[in-house]
């Protein structure tokens, strides 16, 4: 698969909600949200009436029983009280009544019980919420670890280790950490800054105009500063990304680092690496900082605006006080939202750095899979490379045309000098690497038409690299097949003559190894990793330097245990040490990707060519000086 990531922020962003939108959850955290800000605006309306209550009791009280308010407000203006007049003209007050207590009681009430309610729908909101993010994280988190399984040998080959892992740990903790600080807040924000514009123009269109010109200078504030973050949020997750790779190798390969004194190299090429995340993640918090104070000095300039225009109309008669505390009340909240999202600029931005990165990952193409081919069962081993070509790079051919037939129970050693292409062509039959011209069949069947767990699974492999997990030794032996028993296990582990050691343990089969396999040798972890190969019990084995790792007496051991193994079998023996493929049924000698000699171990010596060289020199006794 193919497929081509668009880096901008929007379309990260709306790839990000649709991750979430998905989740049941999302839903009652928008219904919670709506049903919160919907309370929490009714609110400054029940204040706004019991303030509008009291003045109006209070102006009742100072005035004579009997009178109507026309009367009282005609006699404000016959002695010259013509602002007063208006504000008192707007009032729904009785003369001669005092303060309505109940009813003010009663609006009070009323404005708590919301008040309560909507603090309760805001924290189940929140629970709905983090329900939601929790569970698209997790989705996140398994889609990359499957992307990983099908991404192609090449990607492995071209990018560091260190960098995936970043992605798929670092970013995307990052990136569910954005999405639980900003999800519902965001959402709410949103929805309040639309609550509170309605319920603006609806008390006084004139001052919610003022208001609103705020909106465009502070989006404006945000989308510069935003612009510039951005690119520097960028390059500090691309930074934290080269600094995990940094320690990640300097770490594996820590023996070395220390053998050959090169920790104060590592060190400072660790502090190089550290100043680029410092200098980003400066810049990168430092530019998203200061949009916040930013838009609070443009709100509050929209605030005084509010207020001083407010205060006009109060004493024109245009509003009431209650209806101006109320508006009041909604132009703060107002400011609220965007200051907010000001605010959160900088997560977002980060956020959304890291999922472009995780993005990216997911967008890479993967490897093609065939579906129609389906391989016999049980598999003879019949394997055929028919005018194969391969390149790493289209430019550099390297192999061209190779042809080889292996028969069922046959064993082949390749043999030949480092870089002649022995450990590709075993890739290739595994579909590590696909063919760039030829086929590979297995039993007639080409194997580019067969899924590849369908082909590995008959496919056993010793790596010259022992790879060995966390975990006991019965354990690792048992990766080699599903469902083994534990007689089996060590019964593949006296086959690969690795149960004494194993014995001599503390635990024995249930000694806890180290990651790499910690806490036994080299060679010891080759002997398990051969054992696996021995549980697997494949009708095609691959050994790639199968014994590089072990003594002369193990060698021995092993390769007679092989023998075993490898009967039946069609067996594909990679060595460079020559005295582990005598006794191969067909030795094919490699040298720039192509076959150039092939035939019995009697045979090619006799033949004294290129495998009589290698011979030679592998075996020839040393020049002694006679001076």
């Amino acid at each position: 698969m193919t497929a081509t990531t668009d880096t901008g922020f929007a379309v990260t962003g709306r790839r990000l909600l649709r991750l979430v939108r998905v989740q049941r959850a999302f839903a009652a955290m928008l219904a919670l949200g709506l049903a919160s800000i919907t309370l929490n605006i009714i609110s400054p309306i029940l204040l706004g009436r019991a303030t509008d209550l009291v003045l109006a009791g209070v102006l009742g009280h100072g005035t004579t029983p009997g009178e109507t308010k026309a009367q009282v407000v005609a006699r404000l203006r016959e002695q010259g009280h013509d602002t007063f007049a208006a504000m008192v003209g707007v009032v729904d007050f009785t003369p001669g009544q005092g303060v309505d207590m109940a009813a003010v009681a009663a609006s009070l009430l009323a404005a708590l019980v919301v008040t309560a309610v909507s603090g309760l729908c805001w924290m189940l909101q929140g629970r709905q919420a983090t329900k939601a993010i929790q569970h698209a994280g997790a989705r996140l988190r398994a889609e990359v670890e499957a992307k990983l399984g099908r991404l192609p040998l090449t990607r492995f080959d071209t990018t560091r280790r260190g960098d995936l892992l970043s992605r798929a740990t670092n970013d995307v903790d990052n990136l569910i950490v954005t999405l639980q600080q900003t999800m519902s807040q965001l959402t709410n924000s949103v929805l309040l800054l639309v609550a509170l514009l309605v319920m603006m123009f609806s008390i006084t269109p004139l001052l919610a105009v003022i208001a609103v010109l705020v909106v465009p200078a502070a989006v404006a504030v945000t989308t510069l500063l935003g612009k510039r973050a951005q690119p520097d949020f960028n390059r500090l997750w691309a930074a934290v990304g080269g600094l995990t790779g940094q320690v990640e190798e300097t770490y594996t390969g820590h023996a070395l680092v220390t053998a050959h004194d090169r920790r104060d190299l590592a060190l400072a090429e660790f502090r190089e690496r550290n100043e680029a995340v410092f200098r980003a993640g400066y810049r990168a918090q430092f530019v998203s900082g200061v949009s916040q104070p930013s838009m609070n000095f443009v709100n509050n300039l929209g605030y005084v605006a509010v207020a001083v225009v407010g205060c006009l109309r109060v004493l024109s008669g245009g509003l009431t006080i209650g209806e101006l505390q109320a508006f009041v009340q909604y132009s703060r909240q107002l400011s609220g939202p965007l200051t907010q999202v000001t605010g959160l600029a900088g997560i977002v931005q980060s956020g959304v750095a890291s999922a472009r990165r995780v993005f990216e990952l997911l967008d890479s193409a993967e490897e093609t899979d065939g579906e129609t081919g389906r391989l016999p069962s049980p598999a003879a081993g019949l394997v055929r490379f028919e005018s194969v070509r391969f390149r790493y790079d289209e430019d550099t051919p390297l192999i061209e045309g190779l042809s080889l037939d292996v028969r069922p129970g046959r064993t082949v050693a390749i043999v030949g000098p480092t870089g002649a292409g022995k450990t590709t062509l075993v890739n290739l039959l595994l579909r590590f690497y696909e063919v760039s011209g030829g086929r590979i069949t297995v039993d007639g069947i080409d194997i580019a038409t067969v899924p590849r767990a369908d082909l590995r699974a008959r496919v056993g492999m010793v790596l010259q690299d022992s790879w060995l997990f966390a975990g006991t030794i019965a354990d690792n032996i048992g990766y080699g097949r599903d469902g083994a028993g534990r007689e089996e296990i060590e019964a593949a582990a006296r086959a690969a003559h690795a149960d004494h050691f194993i014995r001599t343990l503390p635990d024995g089969y249930d000694t806890v190894l180290g990651e790499d396999g910690g806490g036994v040798s080299a060679g010891e972890r080759q002997l398990i990793t051969i054992a696996r190969a021995f549980l697997a019990d494949s009708p095609i084995l691959v050994l790639d330097e199968a014994t590089s790792a072990v003594d002369s007496r193990t060698e021995l051991l092993v390769r007679r245990a092989m023998e075993r193994l490898s009967a039946g079998r069609t067996c594909f023996v990679i060595a460079h040490r020559l005295s582990t493929v005598r006794d191969a049924d067909t030795i094919v000698v490699m040298r720039g990707g192509a076959i150039v000699e092939s035939g019995t171990h009697a045979a090619l010596l006799a033949a004294d060519g290129p495998y009589a060289e290698l011979y030679r020199a592998q075996f020839a006794q040393p020049v002694t000086d006679a001076g």
